[in-house]
């Protein structure tokens, strides 16, 4: 029901003959209490949920004990799961969202919490979508009010604001499939640099981190060399970015008229990537025994093959990049 119609509602009731104006209801005029009264009518109503939401709710009991806390209300879906639901008259604050959400994780069987409020706040309307977006359990914001239409008697109006969806779903899953490769590829940075260590101090100065790269400087602004790893392969490389694309080539050019040499003390050929479309080039060699996604019983030799190209390049560019002029 648009807010336009029930603008009109308060406006006075000359309306045409024979035609009514949906007027708004105090809640506290139909249901005095929310514990005694609000509760209990959603209790006794389940089909109103069930309308609102499109969930097959019933068997909702009221005051359920969990720990130190009492939720509202809990009912059950056709699937026989439980559905937390928590209920204010008032607009909603950080209080009924942080008993939603402890409530949730307090009944294991719960799938899904219901918040109803009179009056849903836009902080919380962004919160309960980002939950939907990235939690393990659907949500659902509903807003309260009564209406009645002439000298009918007050009618409940529960509106949906959210509630889950496809879309949020499939961000729900994207998050944690995200979640699941930052932490492999933490792990996979965390032994590289545990075994890289044994071999040279500067990489004493690399964190682990959860990307598909690592990075340590090269002696000189702008030059860092890099380990990167994919899916089943990686690279190391000398990545060249002073901020400057002129810069960037002079660097590039002065290492590149010595590329035999440089090639021959690597120990076979390497990559010259002088970029043309973006200001950034590269120096790259890639390795081919495997990624982060490989068996983690393979990592210990992905990780020498690739400590060993690294090892190779920074011999090989090191002295050079000293020589560079300023």
């Amino acid at each position: 029901m648009s807010e336009e119609l029930f603008e009109q509602a308060e406006m006075p009731r000359t309306g045409s003959p024979g035609i009514a104006l949906i007027e708004r209801v105090p809640l506290r005029e139909v249901w005095r209490h929310e514990a005694h009264d609000f509760t209990r009518w959603l209790a006794d109503n389940p089909e109103a949920l069930s309308d609102a939401t499109g969930l097959s709710l019933s068997t909702i009991e009221r005051e359920q004990s969990t720990g130190n806390f009492s939720i509202d209300l809990v009912a059950e879906d056709a699937a026989g799961n439980k559905v937390v639901i928590e209920n204010q008259l008032e607009k909603s604050d950080h209080d009924h969202l942080g008993k939603l959400i402890t409530y949730l994780a307090a009944v294991p069987e719960a799938r899904t919490a219901i918040w109803i409020t009179s009056d849903p706040r836009p902080e919380h309307v962004d919160a309960i979508t980002w939950l939907n977006e990235s939690y393990a359990a659907d949500l659902y914001l509903l807003k309260i009010e009564a209406v009645r239409i002439g000298d009918s008697p007050a009618a409940p109006l529960l509106t949906k604001i959210v509630g889950p969806s496809a879309d949020a779903r499939a961000v729900a899953a994207n998050s944690k499939e995200w979640a699941v490769r930052e932490h492999l590829r933490f792990d996979f940075w965390k032994e590289l640099l545990e075994r890289a260590r044994k071999v040279n101090d500067w990489h004493s100065a690399i964190s682990p981190g959860r990307y598909s790269y690592i990075s340590a400087g090269a002696g000189r602004s702008g030059l860092s060399y890099l380990y990167n790893v994919r899916v089943s392969n990686g690279y190391v490389s000398l990545y060249i970015d002073s901020g400057d694309q002129d810069t960037n080539y002079a660097i590039f050019d002065a290492l590149l008229e010595q590329r035999d040499k440089i090639d021959e003390e690597f120990g076979e050929g390497l990559e010259w990537e002088r970029a043309e479309t973006v200001r950034a080039s590269w120096i790259v060699f890639h390795t081919h025994k495997g990624g982060w996604e490989s068996p983690k019983s393979e990592w210990p030799a992905i990780h020498d093959d690739m400590i060993d190209a690294m090892d190779r390049l920074a011999r090989a560019l090191s002295p050079r990049i000293a020589q560079l002029p300023k």
